[in-house]
């Protein structure tokens, strides 16, 4: 039988849990509906919930901290302290951290056996040389369209159905997020946001062959880029920070766009020496990489076979 909240009752929780006291009866935890709270044993919203909780708090405390604390310094401050936080990585006592982060972070043996260290040594020496890993072997695929990076689709949709965001009380839509390049950008364009975790392979590559039209870098903030963070808006990280826009021609005749956004602790964005306005690219041929961690933003006029919340690896099927 459920139990209808009497005028006494009082939340306790969030969400759909809530306490009742009805009565001054022992009190009921449930599931609250409109007309009743049907009652749920103690240990099973523990279980089922806790996790809940635990994640909503976190969520609350990073964006208050991305926002309003860290959000509110300068972007030079910003950036100094990025800057120095990205440097200790360069120090060889950080290789120790390898292992126990690896292992953490469940990255297997045969998942870490396609990388080297960029120098082409046996071993890594540093955690930053780890972080921009290369292939032993280059990627090879026959698909015409690719995913250019390595991480967790956090947004995904057509152009022109995507919401606008509110940055700082200024109301932005997604193709801000591209600069000048992206003003054209049709709104039957595909948009993707896939954010890099520390543990992913941190380089860009194309998605498609294809032939540099432009490259613009955007000054701007290194807010946090987590994407539980802006549960509503996962993207407003890519339309604050700092990064690098390219616009790409395919053999279609079609552009597509990339913006390599910075993060907190991205000493920088380094762009291939032979990438530049001209240059000519196959699918999967290496564009840039990112000292510590970023995300990469797409528009193109291919759909995906993806769904947001998938997790996507360079050089699969876009």
């Amino acid at each position: 039988m459920g139990t209808s909240p009497g005028a006494g009752a009082r939340v306790l929780g969030f969400l759909n849990i809530e306490m009742y006291i009805v009565d001054h009866q022992q009190p009921v935890i449930g599931l609250k509906t409109s007309s009743r709270v049907i009652p749920l044993p103690l240990h099973h919203v523990y279980r089922k919930n806790i996790s809940i909780i635990n994640s909503y708090l976190n969520m609350v405390l990073y964006r208050f901290i991305s926002l309003h604390i860290w959000g509110q310094l300068p972007a030079l401050w910003q950036k100094m302290i990025s800057s120095v936080y990205a440097r200790v990585y360069n120090h060889a006592f950080t290789r120790f951290i390898i292992k126990p982060y690896c292992r953490f972070n469940g990255l297997t043996k045969e998942y870490l056996s396609q990388f080297q260290s960029e120098s082409g040594n046996a071993n890594y020496s540093s955690f930053q040389d780890f972080f921009t890993r290369v292939y032993k072997k280059g990627p090879i695929t026959d698909e015409p369209y690719i995913w250019p990076c390595e991480g967790l689709l956090c947004d995904y949709g057509r152009v022109d159905e995507l919401p606008a965001i509110n940055v700082k009380g200024d109301i932005r839509l997604i193709h801000h997020i591209f600069g000048n390049l992206g003003k054209d950008i049709p709104g039957h364009y595909f948009f993707s946001n896939v954010f890099l975790h520390n543990n992913n392979y941190h380089r860009i590559h194309s998605p498609v062959n294809c032939i540099v039209e432009k490259i613009e870098r955007i000054p701007g903030e290194l807010i946090l880029l987590r994407p539980w963070v802006y549960k509503k808006d996962p993207s407003l990280p890519a339309l604050r920070n700092e990064r690098v826009n390219l616009q790409l021609t395919d053999d279609l005749g079609r552009p597509w766009h990339l913006s390599i956004v910075g993060g907190p602790a991205v000493g920088t964005i380094v762009l291939d020496l032979q990438i530049k306005p001209g240059a000519s690219m196959n699918v999967a041929d290496e564009i840039g990489k990112f000292l510590l961690g970023s995300t990469c933003c797409m528009a193109s006029p291919e759909s995906t076979v993806r769904q947001k919340g998938d997790q996507v690896f360079m050089g699969l099927k876009y």
